[in-house]
């Protein structure tokens, strides 16, 4: 009687234990359909999808090409004008040593032809002017000694020039020119009863370069030697055989080649 209570214990546990596993495998069963319905399940990563890349690992946009750098034959070819300002001094030589002279002014000019001559003296033609409302004289008197300080306005009509076109950021030249100085007083000053001029001319040349600083501009540098002459228009003329002379300006070109 005993073992028959037990064996229908042991009957009824496993029952149970059985009934226990069917119910939680019909809720597995019916999670996996809802999930399958909904489509609830995380997507599969495909297998040949590119690798993300961070903002500091995107590719750099194209650069683009660096302009082509500018040259003499840029701004100084047949048909640009230029105009600027300059200002500059400069010293008597030889017995005019203890005379300086003090200037500023205004240029202008034009290049009349094409590039013309081989190597280094490759170039064009400009002709220009300028006009110095300032013209300062430190003059000595040659007998007394004292100082004199006279005012003056010079006109240099003609300037013919050469431009050398076969460098790089800058444009190298040389120059002949003629002009007139008008003056307040005679100069050099009247010796005695021998009468200068207020009038003299002034023959020179030079050498100078203009350094490209921007497109269309330049830096200008010069120096030259001038002959100071009355040509005889007074009873006596001294002049100032040879002066040294320097200059810095700033000039704009017009009409250059845009590249």
């Amino acid at each position: 009687m005993r073992i028959s209570a037990v064996l229908c214990v042991i009957a009824l546990c496993f029952f149970a234990v059985s009934t226990r596993a069917q119910s939680i495998n019909q809720s597995s069963a019916n999670l996996s359909a809802i999930e399958s319905a909904f489509n609830l399940a995380p997507p599969a990563a495909p297998q040949n999808a590119p690798a993300q890349t961070t903002p500091a690992q995107a590719a750099p946009p194209p650069s683009q090409p660096a302009p082509a750098p500018a040259d003499a034959t840029t701004y100084y070819h047949n048909g640009i004008w230029e105009t600027g300002f300059f200002g500059g001094g400069g010293v008597g030589l030889g017995e005019s040593f203890s005379t300086q002279f003090f200037n500023f002014g205004v240029r202008a000019g034009t290049v009349l032809t094409d590039d013309h001559g081989p190597g280094v003296l490759h170039g064009n033609f400009e002709f220009a002017g300028e006009f110095m409302p300032v013209y300062e004289v430190f003059a000595v008197d040659r007998l007394t000694g004292a100082n004199y300080n006279v005012y003056g306005v010079s006109l240099k009509p003609v300037i013919l020039r050469w431009n050398f076109t076969g460098a790089r950021r800058f444009a190298p030249y040389i120059t002949l020119a003629g002009g007139l100085l008008f003056t307040t007083h005679d100069i050099p000053p009247d010796i005695g009863d021998h009468k200068t001029s207020w009038v003299n001319f002034t023959p020179q040349g030079a050498v100078g370069v203009n350094i490209f600083t921007k497109p269309g501009q330049a830096l200008n540098v010069e120096v030259g030697l001038v002959h100071h002459s009355s040509a005889s228009l007074g009873d006596f003329n001294p002049g100032y055989n040879a002066a040294f002379f320097f200059s810095f300006g700033y000039m704009w070109i017009h009409r250059w080649r845009q590249k």
